[in-house]
């Protein structure tokens, strides 16, 4: 390399290109032309090998999917002419042809290949590589999208060629410089022969007159962040690029201060803030963002004595601004914080309306890319006004779960809350919301929680919905949270943070996920409950919402998944998995204690169990409530068919548990097929009775609610349940958008239903004999019957689950005069047994003693 350089002073040399070839890129694209145009054909090969490795090492076939960015387009996620729309099918036109190990290429002429007009410029491809059934899809190794800039005929251009870079659609590089005194090898191209320049920290180190590429050899010698330029001058038209890489430092050890905690601690009235990242095992963590310019390494961060955490202190802040910041972690990674409550998503907050975004800063786009965090001391806040709210005690607890998408059009917390009425007649006590931490993308049941503190945009403020709850506190309604901490999905940061590339799952020596699930059915990358990283964040998580948005309760989705005993991921390692777990009691107890040593006043802790019985009745005994799954039965009996009707599991003597407190049973959750939709599908039909008749089926659905509401212990129903809601889980895909029925209320037939729930829920909570534990019943047959005493009442619920008429023989226990509730009618028994011919589906509620409703 010596003898073809010609120097001129020690700091300056020219060298010959010929020496060291110049590529479009050495990273996960590259291109058979340095500067590739969008009127002409070029190869575009793909690395499989580089980027987030997803497709490495696979016997697969492999497709481009790809849009171009044009003077049409609004921004650079607003893709024109994709190819190919169909995301999940294999598409001929973009198959990629092999080109040796782990290497694909194609032939494209962008203009003609995605049929662009001759009048619109194209600027830019953006690309992914995927599988044929889009289930394996490459991209940057930070997850973003893989842009390659576009040129035309006789364009001056420049282009920084080595260090390698992600072609991110964000083009702002950062490279990791190993160490101080590393020599880097710089590469760069021209359009056309110009004289060309390369320089570190503008200084010169290279030259290379009326050339189109350029190469030099630099010794970096000092810490931090670190400027290479490529200077061009062609018949006098200068341009510049530049890209930033860090040469790392010696971390600086030092004690977390005092008061700082993972995430963010403002001091001073909001000019300082403490800056807490746990990521041990890492070499360096700079924080970057509005503070100080984005500047990649000008705010390194100190590192505890033990090595887990890094921390700096920010001075100088304006209180009243928002910050927008992220960490870099080892030079490569960009992460938002954790434990942001607040974050700015590129990719999904383009499609949310102004008023979603209102008050929050604007995304530093240009500056970085991913997602970024918000922080800002002097916040706009909520005081809340209920502070003297009871919690309904748990045997009259009816929860409402509700998903704000699918409930309101409008999907937002003040709408909500307008919306009380609605419920506060209906007569429910509590309102249970699916989970809205913030989640991936807008439009989600919102199970692929990322971040845990943050509310999602897409439902509002965090005012909003602290409004929201203090409004439910003022009308005798506790919140309880749909709270997913078995897993995180990919936008997480601590995914992100020790995720291995190549097997696309969390690396082995990541503090808060498992490499690999320990059991079925779990979905993203499953919490490791053992670890104590996980075990603190996940009680911050619960302090958090208990503290600052005073809420009353978490419903914990798929508990059963808190375990570290491997029963393996297959069905057939259900029933292992369902097994009695004291490891897994352990891991409940010790957060059912957290829970209660923050707040002891009636706080619902809720279980989406499922296990087996001497497991559920052991977290039953310390106070934690089990969700009873009933659909099954009750659907069979409101189909009326008999075989499979026995709702006896909703009795909590048949789970061996010692008092109804804790199993809160339902006839329909998210989770499952409305009843409605199986009544009207499916019905069972005898002459003229006729269950797929939409009065009759609400009629079976409001006889089903008779004796549902009148067992002992909390209950639950789902979101417009009451007006016999028929659209099937699975339109639109399971977890798809629905249609929003409210004209459902004006119906007749379905406003009876919401009547009816209304009555037997209000027997319910005003009635102490609905909460005995005093209790006989026969629900197998078609006559079924509940009878409920108590020192100063008896009840007999009574009904006909046939679609043909059935004689009831059910002893009331003595005879007399018996109330019918909600009728003036009486019954005058001559005997303690009651006979009666029922029609089908006709109910009684009889009590010795008149019922307040």
């Amino acid at each position: 390399m010596a003898s073809a350089c010609r120097k001129s002073n020690p700091e300056e040399q020219v060298i010959d290109p010929v020496q060291e070839p110049v590529t479009a890129s050495a990273g996960l694209i590259s291109t058979s032309a340095t500067f590739p145009k969008s009127d002409e054909a070029f190869v575009l090969t793909f690395d499989a090998a580089k980027g987030n490795k997803a497709l490495q090492g696979k016997s697969t076939e492999v497709y481009l999917y790809a849009g171009l960015i044009t003077d049409k387009s609004a921004n650079l996620s607003d893709w024109k002419y994709v190819k190919s729309p169909a995301f999940n099918t294999a598409d001929p036109a973009v198959k990629m042809k092999a080109a040796g190990p782990d290497k694909y290429e194609i032939s494209i002429s962008p203009r003609t290949f995605f049929g662009v007009p001759a009048a619109e410029k194209i600027l830019g491809m953006v690309m992914l590589f995927k599988t044929a059934d889009g289930q394996l899809v490459s991209r940057n190794a930070d997850g973003s999208d893989i842009y390659l800039p576009l040129y035309n005929n006789g364009q001056f251009a420049l282009k920084l060629t080595s260090p390698e870079l992600s072609a991110t659609a964000v083009p702002v590089p950062v490279v990791n410089v190993t160490a101080i005194g590393q020599e880097l090898y710089v590469s760069g191209a021209a359009s056309m022969a110009a004289d060309l320049r390369l320089l570190l920290n503008n200084e010169a180190f290279a030259t290379a007159p009326n050339a189109t590429a350029i190469a030099g050899r630099v010794k970096v010698t000092k810490g931090g962040v670190q400027k290479i330029t490529l200077e061009g001058n062609a018949n006098g038209i200068k341009l510049t690029t530049t890209i930033e890489l860090i040469a790392t430092e010696t971390a600086q050890v030092a004690a977390l201060p005092a008061g700082a905690k993972d995430g963010v601690v403002f001091l001073n009235g909001g000019t300082s803030a403490i800056l807490t990242l746990t990521a041990p095992e890492k070499s360096n963590v700079y924080a970057l963002g509005s503070f100080n310019g984005w500047q990649a390494g000008a705010s390194m961060m100190k590192k505890t004595p033990d090595g887990k955490k890094w921390w700096l202190q920010l001075d100088g802040l304006d209180a009243n601004k928002a910050y927008t910041y992220q960490f870099l972690v080892d030079g490569n990674l960009k992460v938002a914080d954790p434990y942001s409550e607040v974050v700015l998503d590129p990719d999904n907050d383009q499609y949310l309306s102004g008023a979603q975004l209102s008050g929050l800063p604007d995304y530093p786009a240009g500056q970085t890319s991913g997602i970024v965090s918000v922080m800002q001391a002097n916040r706009p806040s909520y005081t809340f006004k209920n502070k003297a709210f009871n919690r309904p005690e748990k045997n009259k607890l009816v929860i409402y779960e509700l998903h704000l998408r699918d409930f309101l059009k409008s999907n937002n917390y003040n709408t909500l809350t307008d919306t009380l009425d609605y419920l506060t007649k209906l007569g429910v006590n509590a309102i249970e919301l699916m989970p809205v931490n913030e989640f991936e993308g807008n439009s989600s049941w919102g199970y692929n929680t990322s971040f845990h503190f943050a509310p999602d945009k897409y439902y509002g403020s965090k005012q909003m919905l602290q409004r929201f709850i203090d409004e439910c506190h003022g009308r005798g309604i506790a919140v309880i949270l749909d709270m997913v901490l078995n897993h995180a999905f990919g936008q997480s940061p601590m995914v992100q943070l020790y995720f291995d590339k190549g097997a696309s799952k969390p690396a082995a020596n990541s503090p808060w996920f498992n490499a690999d699930p320990t059991h079925p059915y779990n979905v993203g990358y499953d919490f490791n409950h053992e670890s104590a990283a996980t075990k603190s964040y996940v009680k911050d998580v619960m302090r958090f919402w208990m503290e600052e948005y005073k809420i009353d309760g978490y419903r914990f989705d798929l508990s059963k998944g808190f375990t570290q005993k491997n029963s393996g991921t297959s069905d057939a390692s259900v029933n292992a998995w369902n097994a009695y777990d004291a490891s897994r009691i352990a891991i409940w107890n010790d957060y059912n204690n957290y829970i209660k040593s923050i707040d002891a006043n009636n706080f619902y802790v809720i279980l989406e169990h499922f296990a087996a019985d001497n497991e559920e009745k052991e977290l039953s005994d310390k106070g934690m409530m089990l969700w009873n799954n009933l659909n099954g039965s009750f659907n069979e009996a409101t189909m009326g068919y008999l075989d499979g009707s026995d709702f006896s599991r909703g009795f909590f003597g048949t789970h061996g548990f010692s008092g109804s407190n804790n199993l809160i049973s339902y006839m329909q959750s998210h989770d499952e097929e409305r009843t409605m939709t199986k009544n009207l599908a499916y019905g069972n039909v005898s002459g003229s009775y006729s269950v797929k008749d939409l009065n009759t089926a609400l009629k079976r659905e409001e006889l089903a609610a008779a004796f549902f509401f009148t067992i002992p212990g909390p209950k639950m129903l789902w979101q417009f349940q009451e007006l016999g809601y028929d659209v099937s889980i699975n339109t639109n895909g399971r977890t798809g958008e629905k249609p929003v029925y409210w004209n459902y209320y004006q119906q007749p037939a379905r406003k009876a239903l919401y009547n009816a729930y209304s009555k037997f829920i209000n027997l319910k909570k005003k009635n102490p004999v609905f909460n005995t534990t005093n209790l006989q019943f026969g629900v197998a047959g078609a006559v079924k019957y509940i009878k409920l005493t108590d020192a100063d009442n008896v009840v007999v619920v009574v009904g006909n689950f046939d679609v043909t008429n059935r004689a009831a023989n059910v002893d009331f226990g003595t005879a007399g005069i018996w109330y019918e509730a909600g009728s003036s009618q009486t019954l005058n028994l001559g005997s303690s047994t009651y006979s009666q011919n029922l029609a089908p589906g006709e109910y009684h509620i009889y009590s010795k003693r008149p019922l307040l409703n």
